[in-house]
């Protein structure tokens, strides 16, 4: 029986391009919100199917990973980033920031416990560069992946029969970044960026790693062209 690997916003961009890595050795359940995006993808490979739910409603979550009683491969890649000084940034972006970059995660993370231990599981936290270092602009948003990593640590610590990988890319050339650097008010260039293929085949890596081997941090940066 081929392992499963569950993908949490993996309907497009770097959860997309992880998909497709791991599509020729998992059974994928695609995790999103609802959508021809995500449905589309998992016509498209082998073995796979939509998971759709809203990461931040509980009770529609605990629903979801009801039917799931052993998962190989658990990748949150699901996030949400809006940039704002600490000035600007007011109460509801930072819990909107902290719903999605964490508190889904510790929650999802929880619910699958049980089926990741069944099957000596790996749970990948897709962080970032700013998870390691905090820019101006970028206080939630670097305070919410800084978080992620702590949670990935104590998770390694308490579950020792799972890995644990985080995973601090850079810049990624994703619609989302190009979201990002407008809000910069800069301009948009993909050859300035890693690209999701680049990144998703070092997750490949990290997951099909011996099973002596545990890969904890990943910390991969463009190279300058």
């Amino acid at each position: 029986m081929r392992p499963t690997a569950l993908i949490t916003g993996g309907g497009r961009g770097l959860g997309a391009a992880i998909a497709r890595e791991l599509a020729p050795t998992h059974r994928l359940l695609l995790g999103g919100r609802g959508s021809s995006v995500l449905d589309d993808l998992a016509a498209e490979l082998p073995d796979a199917a939509a998971w759709p739910v809203e990461l931040t409603e509980p009770e529609a979550l605990a629903a979801a990973c009801a039917g799931i009683d052993r998962l190989d491969v658990l990748v949150h890649n699901a996030g949400f980033c809006e940039l704002g000084t600490v000035a600007d940034a007011g109460m509801h972006q930072w819990r909107k920031t902290f719903d999605v970059n964490v508190f889904a995660v510790a929650e999802l993370t929880r619910l699958l416990l049980p089926a990741l231990r069944a099957a000596g599981g790996h749970v990948v936290l897709i962080n970032s560069g700013a998870g390691l270092r905090a820019n101006p602009g970028w206080g939630a948003y670097a305070a919410s992946k800084f978080a992620l990593r702590a949670f990935g640590d104590a998770l390694r610590a308490e579950e020792p029969a799972l890995r644990v990988t985080s995973v601090h890319p850079g810049r990624i050339a994703t619609e989302m970044q190009r979201a990002i650097v407008a809000s910069e008010g800069g301009e948009y260039r993909a050859e300035d960026f890693l690209t999701a293929e680049s990144v998703a085949t070092l997750v490949r890596q990290a997951v099909l790693a011996e099973a002596d081997a545990h890969p904890t941090e990943l910390v991969i940066r463009p190279r300058p062209r």
